[in-house]
């Protein structure tokens, strides 16, 4: 018996101590929010693509002869001139081949006079009735070829020269060279097409972007629009440009088709090289000097316990919110809040319409309706609101639970900063 007294006195304690443990851990887990403030700026929507940085104009440099380099006049990065020789191939084999255009040339003269003078005896032994007419034919005929072979061997001879000519190989263009693929002793064949021997760029002052636009975004580019990138070499550097052309030509990558649009660059500086990769954003709309909210603030979802809280405040509680729940909320009606929360599934509205969640000045919480306009993908523009929705006001971005644990954020979208002991004063990084 008396065990059994003191097991049951036992138990009692146990049970006594689980529940004291039970409340001391729900009075300290404490809620706490995590703010972002609403700020007045500027927001732009843009169209971001990757492109290639090239000069405007860029000429590739050949032979139409075939030979061995025998000298080289010019290498990289060198600024020529037009006119100007840039390399030298092998010409011996092409002056044998002009000495022999000229031998040639010259038996084609002997033989034309020859038959000149065949001719002109032909002709008076023909009117003395010596020869026959077949006979003085034969001899027009053969002054007839020996003057075409003789023309055609003009025309071997020119060629020849003009070969040989092209042996020195001169710059078309000003410009500078910006690619040298032969070197000395190299051997180039022009048998098929002309091998490029050079790349010249004309003038590297002036560039251009060929950037890669999706087809979902490339009724936005339009001629003459505003354009921002960045490069590699100078990430925190931005550079400009303008939209000089959307091709109409697309290409097919993975089922996704692009266009390409050509981008001017000024490139005073002499910054920007051909070949750099450029990260462009078009801007295609700016909204200036407007109220900005946080995304991570319209994208917030209260918890149950906030939505049971606001649910509890009567007409007169505090916030705009709570105060004429019943009636549909308009643009810029601080009334009605709590309508328009309600609406906030809608289809028709949820696209523009948001719910921001804030403490009020007794610390209470409240809701505020808003129209969402221009997104720069971190801040949104508001087009219309509630006239408790002011610049510096403090919005409700994420949840934490203060406890023995440290704090847990009860939001995905949450930033990584908090404020102090939760309090609206506090900012979060965004």
């Amino acid at each position: 018996m008396k065990n059994m007294k003191a097991w049951t006195l036992v138990g009692i304690a146990t049970m006594g101590l689980l529940a004291w443990a039970l409340f001391a851990r729900a009075e300290g887990d404490t809620t706490s929010y995590r703010f972002v403030t609403v700020s007045r700026g500027d927001v732009e929507s843009v169209v971001t693509a990757t492109g290639t940085l090239a000069a405007t104009q860029t000429v590739d440099v050949g032979t139409q002869v075939s030979g061995q380099i025998a000298e080289l006049l010019v290498d990289f990065n060198d600024h020529v001139e037009a006119g100007r020789l840039l390399a030298r191939i092998d010409p011996v084999i092409l002056q044998q081949e002009v000495r022999s255009a000229e031998a040639s040339l010259a038996r084609s003269r002997a033989e034309l006079e020859q038959a000149e003078r065949e001719l002109i005896r032909s002709e008076g032994l023909h009117e003395k009735q010596v020869v026959t007419d077949a006979e003085q034919d034969q001899a027009t005929y053969a002054f007839q070829v020996a003057q075409a072979a003789y023309a055609s061997a003009e025309i071997g001879l020119e060629r020849a020269r003009r070969n040989l000519e092209y042996t020195e190989v001169r710059a078309p263009n000003d410009g500078v060279v910006v690619a040298r693929d032969v070197d000395v002793g190299q051997t180039v064949a022009a048998s098929l097409s002309a091998p490029t021997l050079f790349v010249i760029a004309h003038d590297l002052g002036e560039m251009e972007i060929l950037a890669s636009v999706d087809e979902s975004d490339i009724g936005r580019i339009q001629e003459g629009q505003e354009s921002r990138f960045t490069v590699r070499a100078y990430p925190d550097r931005p550079f400009v440009g303008t939209v000089r052309q959307v091709r109409l030509q697309s290409t097919t990558q993975e089922n996704v088709v692009n266009y390409s649009v050509v981008v001017s660059v000024d490139n005073e500086g002499g910054l920007l090289l051909p070949g750099m990769t450029a990260t462009v954003e078009f801007v295609v709309d700016r909204a200036e000097d407007v109220l900005t909210v946080p995304n991570t603030a319209l994208r917030f979802r209260p918890t149950e316990a906030m939505q049971a809280e606001i649910a509890s405040l009567g007409p007169e509680a505090s916030g705009s919110s709570a105060r004429e729940r019943g009636r549909p909320p308009a643009d810029g009606d601080a009334r009605g809040e709590g309508a328009a929360a309600a609406r906030l599934d809608d289809p028709a509205s949820a696209s523009q319409r948001a719910i921001l969640w804030y403490l009020d000045a007794d610390g209470k919480l409240a809701v505020a309706s808003v129209r969402s306009g221009l997104s720069d993908g971190q801040n949104t523009a508001i087009t219309s609101r509630s006239p408790a929705v002011t610049e510096g006001l403090q919005l409700i971005a994420a949840v934490t639970t203060g406890g023995a644990d440290g704090a847990a954020a009860a939001s995905p979208f949450q930033t990584s900063g908090s404020g102090e002991g939760g309090r609206p004063g506090a900012r979060g990084a965004f």
